[in-house]
């Protein structure tokens, strides 16, 4: 990968070292060594299976290597989580809004427990609702607003905080065709706007090929079988995404892998 001199001037935002991880003695995780640079958008694209989960949880610090190092922002996650407070933040799948809060307090309860001030918290929070797109939706509940909407609110959510690092763990997988190819082309847009690092955990080809400028397909247990780069002017040369497009799900061992549901 050619780093950008920003990139050079940082060391790697997220960084996997020899990783190993094993559970019950089935090995899930095996010699896996990662870095994301400093505002570079990685996809972590496998089956089933593929350890996908697992390497999510390492850098989350919710699970620990049996060996090998895993280091965000410079720190050991599950040692140092408090001191990623701030610096790290995740969108799901799910988009586990509190149903009893509108769009804006969801977006503002992370500043709120950073202890940034009401009002500061609030301006922020509906400024991330401006650029999602959602401004006149900041108060709706969760049950007002579709599917899409929702996971825009979860977006903002984590964006508002002003992360260093967004971890996006199937964030697009829940949504219809046109929603999530809209939801990716904001994201991404964001992303490259406030220079996020992002690494994006997903099943499907078409989000790595929308988003990613590195996309890497773990086999199972998790190593790296195909790594490829990928520039906005390349992905939208439609010729050469469908030879990406081929060459990542025969990697991905050929398997069926639908470029979005519905």
């Amino acid at each position: 990968m050619i780093k950008s001199a920003a990139q050079a001037a940082h060391p790697p935002s997220v960084r996997l070292h020899q990783v190993y991880k094993a559970f019950g003695g089935k090995t899930v995780v095996d010699d896996l060594s990662i870095d994301v640079a400093h505002g570079e958008i990685v996809a972590l694209l496998g089956r089933t299976g593929a350890g996908k989960s697992t390497v999510l949880n390492l850098v989350l610090g919710t699970l620990t290597p049996d060996s090998g190092t895993v280091r965000v922002a410079g720190l050991d996650p599950n040692a140092n989580f408090l001191g990623l407070r701030g610096k790290l933040a995740v969108s799901f799948q799910t988009d586990r809004l509190l149903p009893w809060r509108t769009a804006v307090e969801n977006v503002e309860l992370g500043l709120l427990i950073l202890g940034r001030s009401k009002e500061e918290a609030r301006a922020t929070a509906l400024s991330w609702l401006e650029r999602v797109k959602l401004g006149d939706a900041a108060d709706k509940y969760a049950h007002e607003l579709s599917g899409g909407m929702r996971q825009r609110v979860s977006l903002a959510r984590a964006l508002a905080v002003d992360p260093e690092i967004v971890l996006l763990d199937e964030s697009f997988s829940q949504l219809d065709h046109v929603t999530s190819r809209a939801l990716r082309a904001d994201f991404h847009r964001i992303a490259r706007e406030f220079s996020k690092t992002c690494l994006l955990v997903t099943h499907r080809i078409e989000d790595a090929l929308d988003m990613a400028d590195r996309v890497l397909v773990l086999g199972a247990p998790a190593r790296i079988q195909l790594e490829l780069t990928l520039t906005d002017g390349q992905r939208r040369d439609e010729q050469l995404r469908a030879r990406l497009h081929d060459e990542i799900a025969a990697a991905l061992g050929g398997e069926e892998h639908p470029t979005d549901p519905g």
